[in-house]
């Protein structure tokens, strides 16, 4: 079967910039426009297994309770997904599931976007933000009568992404009061998660702070200090301020000022300059958090893009590709930071290349700091097949190209 786009496979109506980029994914992961059946990622005892061990399984009877009523009332169903994209529940009434089922939308399957296109959970997934889908935005043309709407739900303690809880059905469900009753069941669920978590008795550091910074993307870094418990705080940092901490980060043992200063300033930096803006950056974090002689950062430090690496290094792609928001602190010069900025970039771009995976190579050529990687467009081709509605995207990018290098 060709997997052409067909001038009858698109929506009547524009579509939306997300999805627009979900169908590109979808395309470029080898789903087809006509494609009927969905994976069943999940048979019945690995089912049961994956249900057991979920940590969502606390708050299933809780969400069946507030949402899975509501959704029975409007012929709809519910559903809780795993962080793969796999359906653990699901709650109707037997007519609605039933219906569902002829879509495949059964527990056990699997509605990642790469393996049944475009979907509000697999897009929920895909994006980590509450996502709706329509009829005609669907990809396959097969759930093109159903409308869905999903959140995802992360655990409270780490944040770390859990699962996406999903409704779908008719028209009923494109409404803005199904998002809302979505997102709010959700935020339940991870409040009821968040009262059974531990209380640590100690604390893995003197002042008892830990410190999480968002660089990836950002011109300012985002900056948050918690006690390991509750949140205490969360702010911006000036763009000097964001390099002197990025680079903190990045040497546990300290820096000296001298040293400091040439990973800082492009040319000779005075030191009088130096030590006020330490001292302006002492006065928002506190003494607690930055030491002198050496200047380092004195809590356990956490960022987005030390976990992109770490991903990288455990050979997780994909995962690390999902983290990664852009460069570094793209507009900054500092030696220090431009190094921290390529050295990640370079590493995540190499992988890329290496792996062949088109749909992961169309995420970065879809990106701003991507778009002309005249490299990543060729290799991308490589992988992706003559009939496959992503051929002519790339071909095209690489013409824009070969006329704006001419």
């Amino acid at each position: 079967m060709s997997t052409g786009l067909m001038t009858e496979d698109l929506p009547l109506t524009p579509m939306r910039a997300e999805v627009v980029a979900s169908w590109e994914r979808s395309a470029a992961a080898g789903v087809e426009i006509g494609q009927q059946d969905t994976p069943i990622a999940l048979d019945d005892s690995d089912l049961r297994g994956q249900r057991e061990a979920h940590p969502l399984a606390r708050v299933y009877p809780l969400l069946d309770d507030v949402l899975g009523r509501e959704v029975r009332a409007c012929g709809a169903v519910m559903a809780l997904a795993d962080a793969e994209g796999n359906l653990l529940w699901i709650c109707g009434t037997s007519e609605s599931r039933r219906q569902a089922e002829q879509i495949g939308f059964v527990e056990g399957s699997n509605w990642d976007e790469r393996l049944a296109g475009t979907n509000a959970p697999g897009l929920a997934l895909a994006t980590g933000r509450e996502a709706t889908v329509t009829r005609d935005e669907h990809f396959r043309s097969s759930v093109r009568s159903w409308s869905c709407a999903a959140t995802p739900i992360h655990d409270p303690g780490t944040s770390q992404l859990l699962g996406v809880l999903d409704v779908t059905g008719g028209d009923e469900v494109v409404v803005p009061q199904t998002m809302a009753m979505v997102r709010a069941a959700a935020r339940l669920a991870e409040a009821e998660l968040a009262r059974h978590l531990p209380r640590p008795d100690a604390v893995p550091n003197a002042s008892g702070l830990q410190v999480v910074l968002e660089l990836l993307g950002r011109n300012e870094a985002l900056v948050r200090v918690a006690d390991g418990r509750d949140r205490l705080g969360q702010f911006r940092l000036s763009r000097r301020h964001s390099e002197i901490v990025a680079l903190l980060a990045a040497a546990p043992a300290g820096l000296s000022g001298d040293e400091l200063a040439v990973l800082l300033y492009e040319e000779d930096g005075g030191s009088s300059t130096l030590r006020a803006e330490l001292n302006r950056l002492r006065g928002l974090l506190g003494d607690d958090l930055l030491a002198s002689r050496p200047y380092r950062l004195t809590a356990p430090v956490t960022g987005d893009w030390l976990a992109v690496g770490a991903q990288l290094a455990a050979g997780d792609l994909r995962s690390a590709m999902r983290g990664y928001d852009g460069p570094v602190l793209p507009r900054s010069t500092a030696p220090g930071v431009v190094r921290i900025r390529e050295e990640l970039e370079s590493s995540l771009r190499h992988a890329l290349l290496r792996s062949g995976t088109a749909d992961l190579m169309s995420a970065w050529t879809r990106s701003s700091w991507g778009r002309d990687d005249y490299e990543m467009w060729q290799e991308q081709r490589r992988t992706v097949s003559a009939s496959s509605p992503m051929r002519a995207l790339v071909d095209g990018q690489i013409a824009r190209l070969d006329r704006e290098l001419l």
